[in-house]
C-alpha cells in the first residue's frame, strides 16, 4: 500500500511512500484521504501528522498520470486539500525533504509544518509553462509575504527550509529526526485551535506598488512565455480579492496557460527530456560498467571542453596530446575557464586547483592504459580517426569504453578499426563542450547493452541530455541541419540577403540564424564537410554561395570576414558589400532574377526543410521517437524552447498544411529538394502527428 498509518502517543502518523519523488497519484490520493478519515473518526488520535516515505516529502504530481484521466479522477489534488482543511483535528506536515509543486501546496492545507533545515521548498511550475493550481498562488503569499512568493512562484526555483523559518508557513525548522519532532510537537498542540492559510491576509507594506516594479521586471525577461505574468495575475488576487475568488482567478489562468501552445511545448520538452533517456532493448536489468577514471585524446577547444565536464564531477582525466605545446595551449585554457569562473564567483579560488589536480596531461597514449572510458576528440577526418584506434585498440585495457566525438563519420567504419567493437559508442559532444547540454549518444550496430547504459549514466553525472543516434552521415542533429542549410543557401539564390534569412530566424526565436552561426562555428567546416559530400554523394545540390565566400578567404569571425563583416574586438555582424557582390553576380550566373522573399516563407522553408529530414530518420530507426528529436534541437541548436522542437512545431502548424507547403515549394527552384518522406505523407493522410 503506498500510504500507511501507524499510531505514536495518540498521535496518527500518516505516510505516503510512492518512489522514486512520492508523487500524488490516484493510489496515493485515496490512500491519504481514507487515513484521514480514518484518523478524524478514531477517538483515540488527538493529531494527525502527515509525511512522505524515503528522503523527500513529495515532488508533486504523478507524472505518469499527466494528460490522462487518472490525473483529475476523485479524489483528485484539491479534494485532498479539502479534507486536509476540513480536519477537525490537528494536521502536521513533516516535511521531511524536498516539497515541489503540488507537494508544497498539500503541505499548504495543513495546520501547520514542521520542516527539515535542508529541505527544498518551491513551486516550478512556471517551467513545464503552466502556473500553480492547487491554492499555491494564493496560499504562499500569505504564508511567506508577497514578495517571497513572487520570487519563489515566477522564477520556480526551490528555496531552502532554513531560508524560510520565521515565516508564517513553517512553525518549526529543525535538524534531525522531522517526524519525531513532528509528533512531539503535534502532542502539545490545542485541538481547537486549527488555524489555516487560507484565513490570514498578504503581508506587504505596499502590495500593489510591488506588483507593478514585479510585473516591470517580468515583462523584461519573460518573452515569449505567458506563464509568468499569469502567475503574477493569480497572486495579485491573493491580496485584492477573498481566498475562494482568487482560487477563481487561479483556475482560470491555469486552464488558459494548459492549452496554450507554449505550455504543451515546455510539457513536451519536460518529458522528452526524461523519455530520451530510456531505450527499448536496454532495461534496468543491463548493469552499466564501472567509469572512475577517464581518458581524452586530444587537447584541443573540444578536447579540453569534454575534459572539463568530468572534472567538475571529480572524476579523473589524462589528456593526450601528440605535441608539448599543444597539450600546455590546452591545459593553459582549461585554467583560464576555471579561473574565469572564479573571478565571476561560480567557483571558489580552492575549487579551481581541486579540479586542475585531477588532471593529468600526457604525450603518451600508453597513459591511458587504465582508463575506463576513453574519448577521442581529434580532427573529422577518418584517416587520424583510424590512427588513433587503433593505438587505443592495442593498449586500452580489456572492458574500457572506446568513445568518438565524431559528428558526422561512420561510427561502424571507426568501430572496424578495433577489434572491440562492442566497446565502442559515439559521444558526441557540442561546442563549447563544457556549457552544451546535449550529448548525443551514437549506437554502433555491435555497441554492447552495457556500453550503452554505461555512457546513459555517465551523462546524468556530468549533467548531460543524452539523446540516442543509431549511424548515419550526421547522425540525428548534423544530418538534419544540412537540409536547413541548404534551403538557406537556395534562398540567397533566389533574392534573399544573409541578414534577411538570419532577421527571419531569429524572429521566429532562435539566438543567431544560419549565417551569423557559420561566421561563429567557422565557414571552412561545412567547406570540407561539401568538399566529402561532393565524392560520396554528387547528386546532392548545394547553393554555391557558400563556396565563393570560402574561395574569398571569408570563413568567419576568426578572420573577421565571413556572411558579415566584424570589427576587431567587435563580433557585431556588420553587412558585407563583398558578399552582397558575390550574390548578385552568382544569382546571374545562375540565370535567375532576384525576387522578393517573405519572411514566413524562409521559416517555413528552413523549419520544414528539418522536420522533413527528420521524418526520415524516424523512417530508418535512427531516431527511436519524434521527441529525441527535438531534445537535440532543443538541447544543442538552439531551437526556440517554447516552439518545442521541429518535430512538435510541425504538428502545431498541422502536418496537411506542411505538406501543402511542401508541394507549392517543390513547384519552385530546387524542386526537387522537397521530396517528401513518406512517413509525413502517411500521418498527414491519416490526420495524426509525429508527437501525438
Amino acid at each position: 500500500m503506498p500510504v500507511h498509518t501507524n499510531f505514536e502517543d495518540g498521535v496518527a502518523v500518516v505516510t505516503f511512500d510512492h518512489p522514486p519523488v512520492n508523487g500524488f497519484g490516484l493510489a496515493v490520493r485515496r490512500g491519504l484521504v481514507d487515513a484521514i478519515n480514518a484518523s478524524i473518526e478514531d477517538t483515540t488520535v488527538k493529531a494527525i501528522v502527515i509525511s512522505g516515505g524515503g528522503a523527500m516529502f513529495s515532488g508533486g504530481a504523478d507524472i505518469t498520470e499527466f494528460n490522462t484521466p487518472r490525473a483529475e479522477q476523485a479524489p483528485n489534488l484539491h479534494d485532498v486539500i479539502a479534507a486536509i482543511e476540513a480536519s477537525s483535528k490537528p494536521v502536521v506536515m513533516a516535511i521531511n525533504g524536498t516539497a515541489l509543486g503540488g507537494g508544497l501546496e498539500v503541505a499548504m492545507a495543513a495546520h501547520y509544518r514542521v520542516a527539515a533545515r535542508d529541505a527544498l521548498l518551491g513551486l516550478p511550475e512556471v517551467k513545464i509553462g503552466i502556473l500553480p493550481g492547487a491554492g499555491g498562488t494564493q496560499r504562499l503569499p500569505r504564508a511567506v509575504g508577497l514578495e517571497a512568493a513572487v520570487n519563489m512562484i515566477v522564477s520556480g526555483e526551490p528555496v531552502p527550509a532554513a531560508q524560510l523559518a520565521g515565516t508564517r508557513l513553517l512553525d518549526q525548522v529543525i535538524d534531525g529526526d522531522v517526524v519525531a519532532a513532528a509528533v512531539d510537537f503535534a502532542g502539545t498542540l490545542d485541538k481547537d485551535k486549527l488555524p489555516l492559510l487560507r484565513q490570514l491576509e498578504v503581508e506587504h507594506a505596499n502590495a500593489e506598488a510591488f506588483l507593478d516594479f514585479a510585473r516591470n521586471g517580468v515583462a523584461a525577461v519573460a518573452g515569449a512565455f505567458p506563464a509568468p505574468m499569469k502567475c503574477l495575475d493569480a497572486i495579485e488576487a491573493s491580496f485584492r480579492k477573498p481566498f475562494d475568488e482568487g482560487m477563481a482567478v487561479e483556475r482560470a489562468g491555469f486552464i488558459s496557460l494548459v492549452s496554450s501552445t507554449e505550455s504543451k511545448a515546455l510539457r513536451h520538452a519536460f518529458f522528452g527530456e526524461r523519455a530520451a533517456s530510456k531505450i527499448a532493448d536496454v532495461g534496468k536489468d543491463v548493469q552499466p560498467r564501472a567509469i572512475k577514471t577517464v581518458g581524452i585524446v586530444g587537447a584541443g577547444t573540444m578536447g579540453g571542453g569534454i575534459a572539463m565536464n568530468f572534472l567538475n564531477a571529480g572524476i579523473p582525466v589524462t589528456i593526450v596530446e601528440t605535441r608539448q605545446d599543444a597539450l600546455e595551449r590546452g591545459l593553459a585554457t582549461i585554467r583560464g575557464n576555471y579561473e574565469n569562473s572564479a573571478r565571476k564567483g561560480k567557483l571558489k579560488p580552492g575549487q579551481v586547483e581541486q579540479r586542475m589536480g585531477l588532471l593529468t596531461p600526457s604525450l603518451s597514449f600508453d597513459d591511458l592504459k587504465e582508463a575506463d572510458l576513453v574519448i577521442e576528440a581529434v580532427f573529422e577526418e577518418l584517416g587520424v580517426k583510424e590512427s588513433v584506434f587503433r593505438q587505443l585498440d592495442a593498449i586500452a585495457r580489456p572492458g574500457a569504453i572506446l568513445a568518438s566525438n565524431t559528428s558526422t563519420l561512420d561510427l561502424d567504419r571507426i568501430a572496424a578499426f578495433t577489434r572491440r567493437a562492442e566497446d565502442v559508442v559515439g559521444m558526441h559532444f557540442f561546442s563549447p563542450a563544457n556549457v552544451m547540454k546535449l550529448l548525443e549518444v551514437v549506437r554502433g550496430a555491435k555497441t554492447a547493452k552495457d556500453v550503452l547504459a554505461t555512457v546513459l549514466a555517465i551523462a546524468r553525472t556530468i549533467r548531460k541530455t543524452a539523446v540516442v543516434s543509431g549511424v548515419c552521415d550526421g547522425f540525428i542533429g548534423n544530418r538534419m541541419i544540412e537540409q536547413y542549410g541548404r534551403q538557406a543557401g537556395f534562398l540567397l539564390d533566389e533574392g534573399a540577403t544573409p541578414q534577411q534569412v538570419d532577421k527571419a530566424m531569429e524572429n521566429f526565436g532562435f539566438a543567431m540564424g544560419p549565417f551569423r552561426m557559420g561566421d561563429l562555428a567557422g565557414n571552412d567546416i561545412g567547406w570540407a564537410i561539401r568538399k566529402r559530400r561532393h565524392v560520396e554523394k554528387p547528386e546532392m545540390i548545394y547553393s554555391k554561395t557558400a563556396d565563393l565566400i570560402c574561395e574569398a578567404g571569408r570563413f568567419g569571425q576568426k578572420v573577421g570576414k565571413g556572411w558579415y563583416d566584424y570589427r576587431p574586438g567587435d563580433r557585431t555582424a556588420y553587412a558585407s558589400d563583398e558578399v552582397a557582390a558575390i550574390l548578385e553576380a552568382n544569382t546571374r550566373d545562375l540565370g535567375l532574377a532576384r525576387r522578393r522573399i517573405s519572411d514566413e516563407e524562409i521559416v517555413q522553408r528552413l523549419i520544414f526543410a528539418l522536420a522533413n529530414e527528420g521524418a526520415r530518420i524516424l523512417e530508418e530507426g535512427i531516431a527511436a521517437k519524434a521527441s529525441d528529436i527535438d531534445i537535440v534541437y532543443l538541447t544543442g541548436y538552439g531551437f526556440p524552447l517554447w516552439r518545442g522542437g521541429p518535430m512538435f512545431h510541425v504538428d502545431q502548424v498541422g502536418l496537411y498544411n506542411v505538406l501543402a507547403a511542401m508541394r507549392r515549394f517543390a513547384r519552385g527552384y530546387q524542386g526537387a529538394s522537397w521530396e517528401p518522406a513518406p512517413l509525413l505523407v502517411e500521418l498527414a493522410g491519416q490526420g495524426k502527428s509525429f508527437t501525438g
